[in-house]
């Protein structure tokens, strides 16, 4: 969750810092610091609340200086404030560190420490670590050693980055686990180091990530990696190809508008250069190195995700049962490793991750990986650990997505399922040619079509200022759009602050249909699909029960409009692929109510963007 920006070279690291932590806002975060060795000194600058604070604290009291590190935290132990926040000083004013994730036994060091005399400053986990490196920094040999043997007595995991004032010329970073990436951006006489890239590609598009249990070393003139075992490790150099102007806002009033808007750019760049429309229909994925052999061997599927991602494997386990006719089971990652699942040889576990560093899809990537499955994972942030652990993978090919409440991270890997849907099907020789055309002139329109959606922006709006102050709101939905439902009722709660509950339509009348009456908006999610009849009855029964219905409707179905109270229109789409072109309006109308509401559409309360701890 926490953002770590760190700078070494010519420059004066203050604004480069500042602005490198900016960037990551999007991750969430209750207080911000920043640590700048000045004249040979450490001087620190911390403060709770947003980084307008920190950079007016920074203004009245500058910092100059070649070297730092910054970070923005998001609160686990301690309260926000200044004191609690990071970077944290040792007691010698020597070391400073900051540090992602949870120190699982810092009561236990924490007393030992104090048994030895060590003065705490914060009420924080953090602050053990910066207490061990400066309780080794004599005996063992200076920062880099000193670090090590810190970092060994730690449990649980994370990503830490670490100063000394009397070796200015370096940074140490290293991860142990999974708390979050650790990204060094190696540039022209100067190195960055970031938890994640957009923080640093405005200065260098080449880029090194550090596995877990891996330090870096680094200095004006390089980077040396090791394991933390002191192995040395050879630095392998990633070229990165995001335009940071990516990450700007542009035109648009929130990163989450612009994002929405992005998503028929971004669907064409998931189907690009991956679909043969011209000679047969094809579909290459070849990052997934899938084989044939490989493909007829699976016997089963487990997508393991969180929140929207999870949604977006309830998609696809009803496009690849019924394409490839494999047999599909979705699992919330959090809850996968602790059920002992039973895993056999011909099983495969897809993960889905914006970030590619969600703390408990990694976990259930680690366990399934244990017990012999074959991993793959479709990732939208090039390099995360998610992607380095599976044995194949698929890009989202979305860019850098900054608003909290994942939108374009949703409609791209419903896209890619598609796609690994008919490519599991070729592979395994279940689809004939007609039905492989078909399947792919339909993914054709597919930009188009989400075009279109976002061209009725301003109808949406208008059926926004109607809802704005309602307090609870029903999203029901049906086979392949069940998970539209839950989807769009998760962007409403996440953003506007609005109880909403998504529900599959046919369990209304085993009780949520008791909470319906004039005050409770009910979503009906009714597209020309297989299931239009029984969602048509849905309609009816909430209008008996006197409820207020939005039907979601294909245009020209007169019915739906003379039956619900409202309809947002969806142009005409292949029902496979109707659950891209259905969740655009959702993802619409919750951002205009949230934003008519006046709320923090970008970061809001108690959400973070990358989710590092469990």
């Amino acid at each position: 969750m926490c953002g770590i920006v760190g700078y070494i070279g010519p420059r004066d690291a203050t604004p480069l810092i500042l602005g490198g932590l900016k960037r990551l806002e999007y991750r969430g975060y209750d207080s911000a610091g920043l640590a700048v060795i000045q004249n040979g000194e450490i001087q620190v600058r911390r403060d709770a609340g947003k980084l307008s604070r920190l950079e007016t604290l920074v203004s009245a009291s500058p910092l100059d200086g070649q070297v730092g590190i910054g970070h923005t935290r998001w609160a686990t132990h301690g309260e926000p404030s200044a004191r609690n926040a990071h970077p944290h000083l040792g007691l010698t004013g020597k070391v400073v560190v900051a540090h992602n994730g949870i120190v699982e036994n810092f009561l236990e060091l924490r007393e030992e420490l104090a048994a030895e005399g060590e003065r705490f400053n914060s009420d924080t986990d953090s602050e053990v670590i910066v207490h061990l490196i400066e309780k080794y920094l004599a005996t063992e040999g200076g920062l880099v050693e000193a670090t090590r043997k810190a970092l060994s007595h730690l449990k649980g995991a994370h990503g830490v980055v670490a100063l000394c004032a009397d070796e200015p010329d370096k940074i140490v970073a290293a991860r142990l686990g999974n708390a979050g990436g650790v990204v060094i951006g190696i540039g022209d006489g100067e190195v960055f180091v970031a938890s994640d890239l957009p923080a640093i590609l405005e200065h260098t598009r080449r880029v090194a990530f550090l596995e877990s249990r891996q330090m870096a070393v680094v200095t004006r003139t390089g980077v040396q990696i090791q394991t933390l075992e002191g192995a040395a490790v050879q630095l392998q150099i990633h070229g990165i190809a995001w335009d940071p102007v990516a990450a700007e806002k542009g035109e648009y009033r929130h990163f989450m508008e612009k994002e929405i808007h992005e998503q028929a750019r971004a669907l064409t760049d998931t189907i690009a250069g991956r679909v043969d429309f011209d000679n047969g229909g094809g579909v290459r994925l070849p990052e997934l190195n899938l084989t044939p052999d490989l493909a007829r061997r699976i016997q089963k599927i487990y997508i393991i995700a969180c929140g929207t991602a999870a949604h977006a494997g309830m998609v696809g386990k009803a496009l690849i049962e019924r394409v490839a006719r494999i047999p599909v089971e979705v699992d919330i990652a959090s809850e996968f490793r602790y059920r002992d699942p039973i895993v056999s040889p011909g099983t495969v576990v897809l993960a889905i991750s914006q970030s590619g560093e969600t703390a408990d899809t990694l976990a259930a990537m680690e366990e399934a990986h244990k017990k012999g499955a074959a991993l793959w994972s479709i990732v939208n942030a090039i390099g995360s650990q998610a992607m380095r652990l599976a044995d194949g993978c698929i890009s989202m090919q979305c860019g850098p997505e900054i608003g909290v409440a994942s939108t374009k991270a949703y409609t791209a890997p419903l896209v890619d399922l598609y796609m690994l849907a008919i490519h599991l099907a070729d592979l395994r020789g279940v689809l004939d040619a007609r039905t492989r055309r078909s399947l792919i002139a339909d993914l054709r329109l597919i930009p188009d079509l989400a075009g279109q959606c976002l061209d009725r922006n301003a109808e949406v709006e208008k059926l926004a200022r109607l809802l704005m102050n309602t307090r609870h709101c029903l999203y029901l939905g049906r086979g392949i759009n069940m998970p539209t439902a839950y989807e769009g009722a998760l962007k409403l709660k996440e953003i506007s602050y609005i109880h909403a509950e998504g529900y599959p339509a046919g369990e209304m009348k085993h009780g949520p249909i008791a909470l319906i009456d004039r005050e409770m908006p009910v979503i009906v999610i009714a597209p020309r699909d297989p299931w239009y009849e029984k969602m048509f009855s849905q309609i009816e029964q909430a209008r008996a029960r006197g409820g207020v219905v939005i039907g979601l409707a294909t245009d020209g179905d007169e019915r739906v409009a003379a039956a619900a109270n409202h309809v947002l229109w969806l142009p005409e789409t292949p029902w496979m692929l109707s659950p891209v072109t259905a969740i655009i309006p959702l993802q619409l109308l919750a951002y205009h109510i949230a934003a008519l509401r006046g709320l923090d559409v970008d970061q809001p309360r108690n959400l973070a963007k990358s989710v590092t701890v469990e």
